[in-house]
Parts: C-alpha cells; structure tokens; sequence
C-alpha cells in the first residue's frame, strides 16, 4: 500500500489549474491529502490546458481529496470564501501554498502599466490576502506550514537590470515569506519559498520564455512537486526562513539522478538562478 504521509492535512493554494501547482496538488493528493484549489479558470481557455475542474479531477484520481473555488486571488472576498469553503469542507488548513503568478518578464519601457499592475497584485497582493485569511487556521494546526513559489533574492546586476519590475513582484513574495517566517516563528508556523534550479515546462514557459524549444531543455513540473512534498512533510520548526531550491531540496532526500525529470543535458538554468 502507497504511504500516505498527508492523509488528513488540508492543502490551500492558489491557482493550480496547471502547471507545477497541479503538479503538487496531484502530489499533495497522492500522499492522502485534502487538497482546495483557488482559480480564475472556470472554463477551458484555447490558449491554456485544463481548469480548476480538471485539476481537481486529477487530484481525485490520484486518491486525494479535492475542493475547486472559482475566484481571483487579488480578490478579499474571493480570498475568504475559498478559506470558509476549504475549512467547512475540509475542517482546517495545515498548508497554505502561494503558487498564483503573473508573467511579464520585459524591460521597462516595454512594460505596459497594466501588466505591472497585474503582476503586482498577483504576486504580492494575492500571497498576502490567502495567507493572512488562512492565518486563523493555521494557528490551531499542529503542522503548519506557507509555502510560497518564488526566488532567493539574488541581488546580482545582470538579474535585477533584466526585468525590475516582474523581479519585484517575485522577489516581493520572498520577502513576505522570510517576513511570515520570523513573525510566526514561536506559534510553529512553518514558512518558507521554493524556486526551481531549471526551467520548468509550462504553458508560461512556451508561450513566453522560448517556446517549444526551451520546453524541450525544460525539466518536468513534478520536480517541483516532489520538493514541495518534502519541505511540507518536515517539522514547521525545524524547517522555516528557507528559500530552498528544488534540486537541493530532492539532494538533501537522498536523490542523485534527476533524469526523471527530463531537461537532458542542456536543461535550460531558471531565472535568478546562476551557473
């Protein structure tokens, strides 16, 4: 029989519809967990795979638990009806993942107004309503933990000339983990940021980071899955104020052959990640 480590944890993240948060929805679902998906995608878009439907259909095929809530993260009504519907379904939250994001990496002056609004209401607004309205709950778990998909802040020239303002959404998500981290740091609440060293085949990553050639340099979302998966099965005390890597996350279990994976041998480095 497959362990199931998460078996009665609940698992709040935001968006989830596809890419590495359905990869960890699928993963959280596998180890028995209770899985509640907060996203924008009610209906199949032909630009992009799957809906928060889908997602959640996947969760369930994979033995867990799962809850769709239509809503926008940058949304405070949203936000909280997702955190009363996930607790009367589920009876609490133990995880809340921030996995919500815009993408915009452009220069400046190539950087519509609105598309930096955006990117700072997903990333920075969005991770602060969903973790503040589960806030509550996670205090009453035993096994707390914020898990946000974002960077070590890498202060190097060449990453923050790139693209300032979509580094800031990312790097703005860090700081407000390591800043939860420390703030609930002796009520046990685990937090921390999980980035991957490679890029990761995505919908994004085609559509706006070199298409189908970079997803063929690109690793698998699973990879971020698995290291999600055991930073959230670690002790919230012995584990908080990281921003953790996923390859030296799976290092760190024990994992050496990342071929699973996928990427080949010229598997493409992430952004903010250097050689």
């Amino acid at each position: 029989m497959t362990p199931r480590p998460l078996a009665g944890r609940t698992l709040l993240m935001s968006g989830g519809s596809r890419g590495i948060g359905l990869a960890i929805g699928v993963a959280a679902g596998r180890l028995g967990a209770n899985v509640a998906l907060l996203a924008k995608t009610d209906t199949p878009d032909p630009r992009l795979p799957g809906t928060v439907h889908t997602a959640a259909a996947e969760i369930e095929a994979a033995g867990g638990r799962a809850l769709a809530v239509v809503g926008d993260v940058r949304d405070e009504a949203d936000v909280q009806r997702a955190v009363d519907e996930t607790v009367a379904r589920f009876g609490g939250i133990d995880f809340c993942v921030n996995n919500a994001s815009a993408l915009a990496p452009l220069k400046t002056a190539e950087l519509p107004v609105k598309r930096f609004d955006l990117m700072q209401q997903i990333q920075l607004r969005g991770t602060f309503l969903l973790t503040r309205a589960a806030l509550p709950h996670l205090y009453r778990s035993p096994h707390a933990h914020i898990l946000s998909l974002s960077p070590p802040v890498n202060l190097a020239p060449h990453w923050m000339g790139r693209h300032p303002a979509y580094t800031m959404a990312k790097y703005g998500m860090t700081l407000l983990t390591l800043g939860w981290a420390a703030e609930f740091a002796e009520a046990g609440i685990a937090a921390n940021a999980l980035w991957p060293r490679t890029l990761i085949a995505t919908a994004a990553v085609k559509n706006l980071l070199g298409g189908d050639d970079s997803m063929q340099r690109a690793r698998a979302p699973e990879i971020m899955a698995d290291a999600a998966m055991a930073i959230l099965q670690r002790p919230p005390r012995d584990c908080t104020g990281h921003t953790f890597i996923d390859e030296d996350v799976l290092r760190a279990e024990g994992l050496t052959d990342f071929s699973r994976y996928g990427g080949g041998p010229d598997v493409l480095l992430d952004l903010y990640v250097d050689p």
